[in-house]
């Protein structure tokens, strides 16, 4: 099968593109590298020890998906390109209904011109907000406290309307993540974030190698064991593993299937920091400060759903994802920029 992969260079897509490389699929990449780099095509290939395609574009030109959709026969579609910085979203909400909703709604038109209709969707845990019950379910209350997350909650709706007619033979699935962190073992492709990092574990690293003073931990008030929020973090290679086991899945069933991509548990921005220097031996300074809009005290997911459905859990744990951020941070102090 030949697989597009929509933002295939960036930090998710890069570790999805290596494995779906070694479960023999054939991978077509297409980036605007806004936030990603071409360095990490060569190490992609260098992982899988094997080629792929790349074409540098956006998802919102509609004459070059048809084009693209047509010369490589594309068969399915993981669509990861799009904006995710929840402060930026808020700023500037017209921009990420642009690049979020109107390129998917770009994206799905082509796909639907070309008869492509497997789609796996890049979703996230912040389309279930402050409402639903701890841990989220796939059947959890949707209420997105931010605007990023609202974006992603309307291609949910556009991909289920999509799949509503009786005679709609699309094939979706709607992956929700949690907090991805890691890299891969090998320590060639990781989190390479432009300018200051809006997730906790690539602002940790930073600060250990020294490109960044010190760490802000926002809000240290709210109500968990000690303080400070509590998110389900799954290592990047599970995750990856998901959209392998997604297009499996859809290869057998029409229609939309919602699942969580989580490990089930949460762990502290506190408990995180102390983990990292037992794993590291370094000590990363860092200082409280006010919470965040729309930020949450504590989310995790109830994965079981996926395990039925897919046969997907994830096998890394805590350890592992602290280990291999490292191991990237520590040999690419300043990412991929060094090429």
């Amino acid at each position: 099968m030949r697989v597009l992969v929509t933002g295939g260079l960036g930090y998710i897509g890069s570790h999805t593109c290596v494995e779906l490389l070694a479960a023999g699929f054939d991978v077509v990449v297409l980036d605007n590298l806004a936030n990603s780099a071409l360095a990490a095509l060569d190490r992609i290939e260098q992982i899988a020890q094997r080629s792929l395609a790349f074409i540098e574009g956006d998802i919102r030109d509609a004459d070059l998906l048809d084009s693209l959709l047509d010369d490589y026969e594309i068969e399915a579609v993981i669509h990861f390109a799009g904006l995710k910085a929840v402060g930026e979203g808020q700023q500037q909400p017209m921009l990420y209904h642009d690049v979020n909703v109107a390129g998917s709604h770009v994206l799905l038109s082509a796909m639907e011109r070309a008869g492509v209709n497997c789609f796996v969707f890049s979703s996230s845990a912040t389309v279930y907000g402050a409402e639903a019950d701890i841990p989220y379910v796939e059947t959890s209350p949707v209420n997105p406290s931010n605007v990023y997350g609202n974006t992603k909650r309307i291609v949910e709706m556009m991909l289920a309307d999509l799949c509503q007619p009786n005679d709609s033979d699309w094939s979706v699935a709607v992956l929700r993540y949690f907090n991805p962190i890691g890299a891969h073992p090998s320590g060639l492709i990781g989190e390479d974030p432009r300018g200051i990092p809006n997730n906790l574990m690539p602002y940790i690293a930073k600060v250990a190698v020294g490109e960044l003073q010190e760490l802000s931990v926002f809000g240290n008030d709210y109500s968990t064991r000690d303080g400070t929020g509590v998110r389900d973090y799954i290592h990047v290679v599970d995750l990856a593993k998901g959209h392998v086991e997604a297009l499996k899945f859809l290869a057998k069933k029409q229609g939309i299937e919602v699942f969580n991509l989580g490990s089930g548990n949460g762990y502290s921005v506190l408990e995180l920091i102390n983990a990292f220097k037992d794993i590291s031996g370094v000590a990363v300074p860092y200082k409280f400060a006010p919470r965040r809009a729309g930020d949450l005290p504590e989310f995790y997911a109830e994965p079981s759903k996926a395990l039925q459905l897919m046969g997907w859990k994830t096998e890394l744990d805590l350890n592992h994802m602290l280990a291999d951020t490292w191991h990237w941070q520590k040999n690419n102090p300043k990412g991929y920029s060094a090429e």
